[in-house]
């Protein structure tokens, strides 16, 4: 599709929104001053894909694809809005920045940041596409869902840093660990110098809608940062997630969390 008739798409989708009684084919054409025949193709390909739906009538409306899309992307700004509070707490109990990571289909982005009392110098742009092997917010997303797993392994996996794992065998055994442990680590995996560390949130429903990710100097990075960032951040999720009317917890994950904080004391002992 060209450029140009992917914008039309949209122009199409902003008039069908804006005309909850349909429209027909002539009245699209002459809202956007196209041909006939342009824009009776696009309409026929915005059909097919179920971004557009037409009745009986010959009357186009908004499709079933693209209202799913628009509640989806309501909701995910639902859980920036009810996260922001519970994360600008969390910056200021650990000190150090702190991201709201969501996964939009294959994709993973931080939605929200919220910084910490540590400055640190990172150019990480919010809505910009995270990789799903060297980040910690990549790694979970991907560690618990078996088909963004496979994308991730299948995809090229650039060696960002010395550290970033580029096999997929050891990939895959990451996310083994990830599962196991409840919560995902990026060891100067992505940018040199920083420690990422990301826990998820769960819906009322029991699923991942989003994850709390927080960025840490390696300086900083002790056992003793990471067991109160892990705590913390857990604590936080909980406020998350209650505000998104799971009340009970994922008692299973928060078990995960507090056996990795043991097993992390028993390494440091």
């Amino acid at each position: 599709m060209s450029p140009d008739r992917y914008l039309r798409t949209f122009d199409v989708l902003d008039l069908l929104v804006r005309n909850k009684d349909g429209l027909r084919l002539t009245e699209i054409k002459e809202a956007l001053g196209l041909p006939v025949s342009s824009v009776h193709n696009m309409l026929q390909t915005m059909v097919s894909a179920d971004v557009a739906s037409v009745d009986e009538d010959l009357r186009y409306f908004v499709g079933p694809r693209a209202v799913a899309l628009a509640l989806r992307t309501v909701q995910l700004l639902d859980i920036r809005s009810l996260a922001r509070r519970p994360l600008l707490e969390l910056a200021k109990t650990i000190g150090d920045d702190v991201y709201l990571g969501l996964r939009l289909g294959k994709r993973v982005i931080y939605a929200d940041r919220s910084p910490g009392t540590q400055r640190i110098s990172l150019d990480i742009r919010l809505g910009e596409s995270l990789f799903l092997h060297s980040t910690a917010t990549g790694k979970l997303f991907a560690a618990f869902d078996e088909k963004l797993a496979a994308q991730a392994m299948l995809d090229r996996l650039p060696r960002l840093t010395r550290n970033t794992i580029t096999d997929p065998k050891e990939l895959e055994l990451e996310y083994a660990r990830i599962r196991l442990a409840g919560f995902a680590k990026s060891t100067e995996e992505s940018i040199e110098g920083i420690v990422g560390y990301a826990i998820p949130i769960f819906d009322a429903a029991g699923k991942i809608v989003a994850a709390v990710h927080a960025s840490v100097l390696t300086t900083r990075a002790t056992k003793a940062h990471e067991r109160k960032l892990l705590a913390s951040t857990r604590e936080c999720t909980l406020q998350i997630e209650k505000l998104l009317g799971n009340t009970h917890g994922q008692p299973n994950a928060t078990a995960k969390v507090a056996n990795s904080d043991k097993s992390i004391r028993r390494r440091a002992a």
